[in-house]
């Protein structure tokens, strides 16, 4: 499926991670964290520590984000855990990236509903503006990974992009939406087409009063029942 990025030395990444330590507002949300959870049971708090450190460490290097093998041995010692079981649960779970990425992980969907709809037109798009899958653009701003269903299958093809879904794409939309990002602009997130969510396309197709306010339909619905008693 996708090519993995390379994971940089490990000296390398010890020597410019070792003394991570929370800003002083995460480490306020770090304990807001692991107060949710009773005496004992810290280690539920896993998850959301390693999303907050991800982000932490996104911010400082001006991309999305990632997990250094001491960043995950931090977390560890904030829950009294073992550190392989922090690496379990960053192993286990996609939204954690093991490796660097740019400013914006483009994760196209390439699974059955969303390939059937046109992912390759969209990898296609990104292959054009020089991505490459498990690779990031030289400029820093792109890393491309191929990955499987995001859950939006009904508004496919779809790509998940850092913490916003764009969906209904075409080689052209997705174009226009790397072009927003590279120029620094926030395109807008959800359908690239005419439609709600996941509602018809063009608009309600029934119940069309209901798109305004919350209409009433009993009167009309009693009348046609008795005019067919």
């Amino acid at each position: 499926m996708a090519e993995q990025a390379a994971i940089p030395d490990e000296a390398e990444v010890r020597a410019r991670w070792s003394g991570f330590q929370w800003t002083s507002e995460n480490a306020r949300k770090a304990a807001e964290i692991i107060a949710r959870y009773p005496e004992g049971r810290q280690q539920s708090a896993s998850i959301p520590l390693l999303d907050l450190a991800q982000r932490q460490v996104g911010e400082e290097t001006g991309t999305q984000g990632w997990l250094p093998v001491p960043v995950m041995e931090f977390v560890a010692a904030q829950i009294d855990t073992t550190p392989i079981r922090i690496m379990e649960v960053a192993t286990f779970y996609t939204m954690f990236n093991l490796a660097p990425v740019g400013r914006y992980h483009v994760q196209v969907c390439g699974t059955t509903p969303c390939m059937l709809r046109g992912s390759d037109d969209v990898l296609e798009a990104c292959y054009k503006k020089g991505l490459r899958k498990g690779h990031t653009t030289a400029d820093g701003l792109f890393t491309l990974t191929e990955v499987e269903c995001l859950g939006a299958c009904a508004n496919a093809p779809m790509v998940q992009i850092n913490d916003d879904n764009y969906e209904d794409l075409t080689e052209a939309s997705m174009t226009a939406v790397l072009d927003a990002l590279a120029r620094g602009e926030k395109p807008k997130p959800g359908p690239q087409i005419d439609r709600q969510t996941s509602c018809p396309e063009g608009g309600p197709t029934t119940l069309k009063k209901m798109a305004e306010r919350n209409y009433d339909y009993r009167a009309q619905w009693n009348a046609a029942a008795g005019e067919g008693a």
